[in-house]
């Protein structure tokens, strides 16, 4: 496509070798465009993806009341380090920014929890997750009202899934508002996942799934948690590799469709850590 540009107005090149990656430069006049393009190797298939185009779909810390917010906590706190007459901020007279940050992952952003979020033994997702690029399918599914919760069923995620096995999944449920990033969560009875629609998932052997709700219980459960235990399969046959992301945030410009995801966490030793989930699209 980018042949026939003329060689007037256009300065077009690419690397000599075409090797994997392949890293394109398009002047335009006074733009320049990279394109990095990379053939990845999949099941024994072949992909395309451009490493110039991450989908972010994370939500950021933030020290305000524009942090989204869950499991009735107040917002996050990022203050200035105090000790006696010092104050850690340029503004304030400090060489640097100093800040303290206080918050919990759980209830205050995109997070990545293992197993040992349910477990009486300590289990670390910085341990559990060794492996941080995967196929994804993203799907949208509109949650069903069943009494007074609104549940994502099996049967919503059969039709979206259909014959496919992905070894990540991404939920992004209907309707999908920007409010979502800066949420009130706590005492909403968000929507969340059946046991039985776990099991499905457990079944197709997807082993990471990502989903914009504070959990893929129910708010007010009386900590039965059935669709954490259904997804690990805790405690019979723990699925210890596998991970749960929740609190993401996919733009609806964002089309349903097959991804590779890479799945960046913060290194804590913890049951959970903050994450930062992106998507590249197939080409």
């Amino acid at each position: 496509m980018l042949r026939g540009l003329p060689r007037n107005k256009y300065d077009f090149h690419t690397n000599a070798s075409r090797a994997c990656p392949e890293v394109v430069y398009l002047n335009i006049r006074k733009f320049r465009l990279q394109i990095m393009l990379a053939q990845i190797q999949y099941e024994g298939e072949s992909f395309a993806i451009d490493f110039s185009k991450p989908i972010d779909i994370s939500l950021s810390l933030r020290g305000d009341d524009k942090n989204p917010i869950a499991w009735y906590l107040d917002s996050p706190k990022i203050t200035p380090f105090r000790d006696g007459d010092f104050i850690g901020k340029v503004s304030e007279g400090a060489s640097v920014n100093f800040n303290n940050i206080q918050f919990n992952p759980h209830a205050h952003g995109t997070h990545t929890e293992c197993v040992g979020h349910i477990s009486k033994e300590f289990f670390s997702i910085n341990q559990s997750l060794k492996n941080f690029f995967f196929k994804v399918k993203l799907i949208s599914v509109s949650p069903e009202l069943q009494s007074e919760d609104q549940v994502i069923s099996v049967a919503k995620l059969k039709e979206q899934i259909k014959d496919s096995c992905p070894e990540a999944l991404v939920i992004r449920t209907l309707p999908n508002y920007i409010e979502k990033r800066s949420k009130k969560y706590s005492h909403t009875n968000w929507p969340y996942l059946s046991e039985e629609a776990m099991l499905f998932i457990r079944q197709l052997n997807i082993k990471h799934l990502l989903i914009d709700l504070p959990s893929v219980d129910k708010e007010k459960d009386e900590g039965k948690l059935l669709a954490h235990k259904a997804f690990w399969n805790y405690p019979k046959n723990t699925r210890f590799e596998a991970t749960i992301t929740e609190l993401i945030y996919v733009p609806n410009h964002v089309s349903d469709g097959d991804y590779f995801l890479n799945l960046q966490i913060a290194s804590f030793e913890n049951d959970a850590a903050p994450s930062k989930p992106v998507l590249y699209k197939i080409q």
